[in-house]
């Protein structure tokens, strides 16, 4: 009995060990997904696409609606909808207190809220939402975009809570869009600067120019010895014929 309790008293700090095990993995295990934005982040200054991905996090409903608020601190100037197939994508413009001015044309209204309806999320499935955006502003290093997920068991998940630096993620983290600096030689549209395509697009037709150039010397140098080569022939053919015919008319000069 003694020696039953002793095994007893000897397994509990395994137990303890193993319970301790599973609560680190419950605690490292991550989040299950939220609505989140795509890619996560864009050059300041910029035209950028963006794409919101909404996994559906539920097994017996599907979602049915998606609202994003977009940044009223920094209000985009241009935003564009990429169709979704089964999708109705709505735009809604608001007066901004302070106009913005974009290309030197000063804009007095932006759109604040963009909403799609009319399609479905399947358990199991996700879907992205793709928007054009920009002019990205200069003076922020990130957007917060507030999404709210409808499902059609009529539950909302309010995907709201801006994250903060040094803190834990919040239970319902807002979709967060980095700003990063300008690359050396972007033009803010993803690409090179237009002084950089001139000068690549000069060198490139000065080397055609170049290759052009080369391949009609060479061109005409073969064309030159071909026709020599031909005169020739044509010669020794000639003189060949006569070279015959002469001592033909030796011959019969010689029997008469």
């Amino acid at each position: 009995m003694n020696a039953m309790r002793l095994r007893r008293l000897h397994r509990l700090p395994m137990i303890g060990g193993i319970a301790a095990g599973a609560l680190v993995v419950l605690a490292a295990t991550p989040a299950f997904a939220h609505v989140s934005v795509q890619p996560g982040q864009a050059e300041q200054g910029s035209y950028s696409t963006i794409a919101f991905k909404v996994p559906n996090e539920k097994d017996n409903a599907s979602t049915v609606k998606l609202e994003v608020t977009l940044p009223a601190d920094h209000p985009l100037a241009s935003v564009m909808a990429q169709p979704v197939p089964g999708w109705d994508v709505k735009l809604t413009k608001t007066k901004l207190a302070k106009p913005v001015e974009v290309h030197g044309e000063k804009i007095s209204e932006a759109v604040t809220k963009v909403t799609w309806t009319g399609g479905k999320i399947e358990p199991g499935t996700f879907q992205q939402f793709p928007l054009s955006v920009g002019e990205l502003p200069e003076d922020a290093d990130q957007l917060v975009f507030k999404a709210l997920q409808t499902y059609d068991d009529k539950e909302v998940v309010r995907w709201i809570e801006a994250p903060k630096e040094g803190a834990p993620e919040p239970e319902n983290p807002a979709p967060v869009l980095k700003l990063v600096k300008p690359a050396e030689g972007s033009d803010g549209h993803g690409g090179s600067s237009a002084s950089g395509d001139t000068d690549s697009a000069a060198e490139k037709a000065k080397a055609e120019k170049t290759e052009k150039t080369e391949q009609t010397a060479s061109d005409s140098s073969g064309d030159s010895s071909d026709t020599t080569a031909r005169v020739l022939g044509i010669v020794g053919i000639v003189i060949g014929i006569a070279g015959v015919a002469f001592g033909v008319l030796a011959g019969r000069r010689r029997n008469a």
